[in-house]
C-alpha cells in the first residue's frame, strides 16, 4: 500500500505541471488529428463503451469522446481527474470520472479498455491486464505505449541525445520531478517497456490473439512539430498493442 501512496503522491503533485509538456498534452492539429486516426483505427465501431485506464489529464478520454463513445476514465491521481474533468466542461464533451487502482476498474460491460503509457508505473501490471480483461469480457484491449528506456540500445542514445538537447536549451523538465530510484526499482516495467514483452504480458492475461502496429502516422506527425534540430534526434517509436 506504501508504494500506490507513493505513486499516486507523485501523480498529484505532477498534475499541476503537467500539460505543459506537448508530450503529454499535444496541441499541434496535426498531431491530435494522427492521435485520432490511430484511435479511430484500434478501437471497435463508435459508439462503445470504453474505459480509459489511467487517464491523466484526459488526452486519450476526450479525443475517444469526441469519436462519439461513451467514456469512463480511470485514475490513481484525483487531481489528474479534476483537470480532465475541467478540460471536458471546457469543450463539452461527458466523460465520466472514477478515482482508483489500474487493478480495481469499476464494473464490467465495457467494449474495450484502453491505457496510454501507464503499464511502466504499475506494482503488477499483469494482475492490471486481468482486472482489465474481467470487466470487458468481451471487449478490445488497446495498449498505447513506445519503445523507450533500456529494452532497447538505439532508443537509449535517442534519449541521450534528447537529454542534451534539452539541457542546451534549458528546456523546463517534463515532470516536476524524478521517479525515486527505489520507487522505480519495484515496477517490473519501470526500466522500459518492449512491445514483445507487452504482447506476452496480454496474452497471458487472457486476452486473445495479440496484434502489434507501429503507430508512424503519429511519429511522422509528432517529429514534423519539432524545430531544429529536436527534428534531426527524431521521437520515440509509438505502437499499439491491440486484442480481443
Amino acid at each position: 500500500m506504501a508504494i500506490i501512496d507513493d505513486i499516486r503522491q507523485y501523480w498529484d503533485d505532477d498534475a499541476v505541471t503537467y500539460d505543459n509538456s506537448t508530450q503529454h498534452r499535444p496541441t499541434d492539429p496535426m498531431v491530435v488529428a494522427a492521435w485520432t486516426a490511430a484511435l479511430e483505427a484500434a478501437l471497435p465501431p463508435a459508439p462503445a463503451r470504453v474505459l480509459d485506464c489511467g487517464a491523466g489529464t484526459g488526452f486519450l478520454s476526450l479525443i475517444i469522446a469526441r469519436l462519439g463513445h461513451e467514456v469512463t476514465a480511470l485514475d490513481l491521481s484525483s487531481g489528474m481527474l479534476d483537470r480532465l474533468r475541467a478540460r471536458a466542461d471546457g469543450v463539452g464533451l461527458r466523460v465520466e470520472t472514477v478515482v482508483g487502482p489500474a487493478t480495481d476498474p469499476p464494473g464490467g460491460g465495457f467494449d474495450a479498455v484502453v491505457e496510454r503509457h501507464l503499464l511502466w508505473t504499475l506494482p503488477d501490471p499483469g494482475a492490471a491486464l486481468a482486472a482489465w480483461r474481467s470487466v470487458a469480457p468481451d471487449g478490445r484491449l488497446v495498449l498505447v505505449e513506445s519503445l523507450w528506456g533500456e529494452v532497447d540500445p538505439v532508443e537509449e542514445l535517442r534519449a541521450a541525445a534528447w537529454r542534451l538537447v534539452h539541457r542546451l536549451r534549458r528546456s523546463p523538465p517534463e515532470h516536476h520531478a524524478e521517479y525515486a530510484p527505489e520507487l522505480r526499482g519495484t515496477l517490473p516495467l519501470g526500466t522500459g517497456t518492449h512491445p514483445g514483452r507487452l504482447a506476452v504480458m496480454a496474452a497471458g492475461a487472457g486476452w486473445r490473439s495479440p496484434r502489434l502496429r507501429r503507430l508512424r502516422d503519429v511519429e511522422w506527425a509528432e517529429r514534423m512539430a519539432l524545430p531544429f534540430p529536436e527534428r534531426l534526434v527524431g521521437v520515440t517509436p509509438r505502437f499499439t498493442v491491440v486484442a480481443d
